[in-house]
């Protein structure tokens, strides 16, 4: 087997972290890397000692009818896989100022702002996603810079499980939500 460049290693190593995800919607895996060396990982869900959406625990995911696609949100307890990257990272003391984010999932509007705000440097995505609001998030893009937000193609043998309900519906998504 040949070795992979370091972009599909790390990628593929998100997608192993993505096998935690427990939220209904979207099983999103994320990791955190500087010089080549993985610091945090994190993927989505309920937050820790919490009943599990899969078992019930967010009302968001275990009544999707009762939300039309796109509202609910406020409601939603899951967080984020990038999230959970920089919070396990904040937690222990670790400074990722200029790091690598890789994620299964093109960063939501929040997340992006986040990852800007703790001055990650690049942020890598296996899926992208279309917004709405498509000016507004590049706004976001062209402060991390172009170069520094890339999409990475990688075999994903998963993807339909990691859709969730939005895969399993056919829905269009805007981001970690379901339209």
């Amino acid at each position: 087997m040949p070795r992979p460049d370091p972009d599909a290693y790390f990628m593929r190593i998100a997608l192993a972290v993505r096998a935690r995800a427990n939220c209904t919607g979207r099983r999103v895996g994320a990791i955190i890397v500087r010089d080549h060396r993985i610091l945090s990982t994190g993927y989505n869900g309920t937050p820790s000692k919490m009943v599990n959406c899969e078992e019930g625990g967010c009302h968001r995911c275990a009544h999707p009818d009762a939300y039309p696609p796109g509202e609910g949100y406020d409601l939603c307890i899951c967080v984020h896989a990038e999230q959970n990257a920089l919070l396990a990272a904040a937690r222990f003391g670790v400074s990722v100022q200029d790091c690598t984010l890789y994620t299964t999932l093109q960063p939501c509007f929040g997340c992006l702002k986040e990852l800007l705000q703790a001055n990650v440097r690049e942020g890598c995505y296996l899926r992208p996603w279309e917004s709405r609001f498509a000016e507004q998030y590049q706004a976001l893009v062209e402060r991390i810079g172009r170069g520094h937000f890339r999409l990475i193609e990688v075999e994903d043998p998963d993807e339909q499980w990691a859709l969730g309900r939005a895969g399993a519906a056919g829905e269009r998504t805007q981001g970690h939500e379901v339209l």
